[in-house]
């Protein structure tokens, strides 16, 4: 697993997947088209499932790398909805 690969990659020391250009994209987006910014983390998950035959136990750190990614994703869009006075 190289560096680049490495689910610690999405640390603290890296950018949230909700920055200011994430958010306009999100926004800009038509309604019928799928926009997720933790995209890479789950392109992460999918080669390490690729790489170990399906083997889902060999790339736990993988998955949780992309839950953690979408929980902050969703946290900051709530809390962005809370501020401009949207109920949910």
């Amino acid at each position: 697993m190289s560096s680049s690969e490495s689910p610690a990659a999405d640390g603290p020391n890296t950018k949230g997947p909700w920055t200011e250009e994430t958010k306009r994209k999100f926004e800009t987006k038509s309604k019928s088209q799928y926009f997720d910014p933790c995209q890479d983390a789950a392109a992460r998950s999918i080669r390490c499932l690729k790489r170990n035959n399906g083997d889902r136990e060999m790339c736990g750190e993988y998955f949780q790398a992309y839950r953690d990614c979408r929980q902050a994703w969703m946290d900051k869009r709530r809390e962005e909805r809370r501020k401009a006075g949207y109920l949910f």
